[in-house]
């Protein structure tokens, strides 16, 4: 049996991509897209109907230019969620404007408005994860979500304080982010290569993973970023990971046994909420965490930017023909 069938044997496997090929090729339970993929997945010629649509449909509604380039990607984003969707058997995790990152009421309003967009297109909510930064104001909009019936993904997640507070808010799921953390390490140490179970990323996420079991939490542990198939076999029984198309591929190639690395344990502490201030403070003293927290933003906001721009010239570009 190859280790991408041992893996699936033991967790949920989720393929990390917004390319349908790909999600065909390896039949994941679940995907999770980001505003980086759907800008990949926009320049692919099986969605260009789904752009033309995307561009109808805000243009109908009126409003400003900004307006109609944010309602634009929200309705291609859910398009594209829904087209996976018809091949996965799970759910599909769509993310909120990084841009909204600090503000609290803003991320309610555009994630209501994508699960009303996707609500228009048929998918029911259950099949739908909330994709939100884990700041402090993303992990309170997911909690205000939660409440609602809105299940969330808090990503971009680097900081044991972070794991916590989404914790603490009893948010669906989680995604630690393991490359980026290894990524960090390799750039500020004087080190040059990790062996896997030595890997920052992967001890990160193996301590949230024995936090949240110690203490009966719900929330779903998904690593993510994965920089090699050595960090995915170091957190192998882990509730779930994301996985990109070349690292599913390594995996479904390689026919060596694959042990478990992680193995739930039986609830036996308790813990008190951490508080705004408290949060805050932890999260800054790791500085890893604040550096990635803040760039991950960035190069988010840089993609979805590139993506309403592609957007804006296909629509003028209709315009003129």
């Amino acid at each position: 049996m190859d280790k991408l069938s041992q893996l699936r044997a033991m967790i949920a496997v989720v393929a990390d991509t917004g390319d349908i090929n790909a999600i065909r090729q390896f039949t994941p339970l679940d995907a999770t897209t980001n505003p980086s993929l759907l800008l990949k997945a926009a320049q692919q010629t099986e969605y260009a109907s789904l752009i033309d649509q995307a561009i109808a449909f805000a243009s109908a509604q009126g409003g400003s230019s900004d307006e109609q380039k944010a309602l634009c990607c929200d309705h291609l984003a859910a398009s594209i969620g829904r087209e996976i969707l018809q091949i996965v058997p799970g759910r599909i995790s769509t993310e909120v404007d990084a841009r909204l990152s600090f503000d609290t009421a803003a991320t309610l309003e555009r994630a209501r408005r994508l699960m009303d967009l996707y609500a228009q297109m048929g998918v029911a909510p259950e099949r739908v994860l909330i994709k939100v930064a884990s700041t402090w104001e993303g992990i309170k909009a997911a909690e205000v979500l939660e409440r609602e019936g809105v299940h969330c993904n808090l990503t971009l997640l680097f900081s044991f304080a972070q794991a916590r507070a989404c914790a603490d808010a009893g948010v669906t799921l989680i995604s630690p982010f393991v490359g980026r953390i290894l990524d960090w390490y390799l750039q500020n140490t004087d080190a040059t290569a990790y062996a896997p179970e030595e890997d920052p990323g992967v001890q990160s996420v193996r301590r949230i993973y024995q936090y949240y079991k110690e203490h009966g939490y719900d929330t779903t542990v998904m690593g993510a970023s994965f920089r090699n198939t050595g960090q995915i076999e170091a957190l192998a029984g882990c509730d779930s990971l994301t996985i990109s198309p070349d690292l599913l591929a390594q995996l479904a190639d390689d026919s060596g046994e694959l042990p478990r690395a992680l193995t739930p344990v039986s609830a036996s502490k308790t813990d008190a909420a951490m508080s705004e201030s408290e949060f805050r403070f932890a999260h800054n003293d790791d500085a890893m965490a604040h550096e990635k927290l803040g760039e991950g933003i960035r190069k988010f906001v840089v993609d979805q930017i590139a993506l309403e721009r592609q957007l804006e010239a296909r629509a003028k570009s209709a315009e003129t023909a």
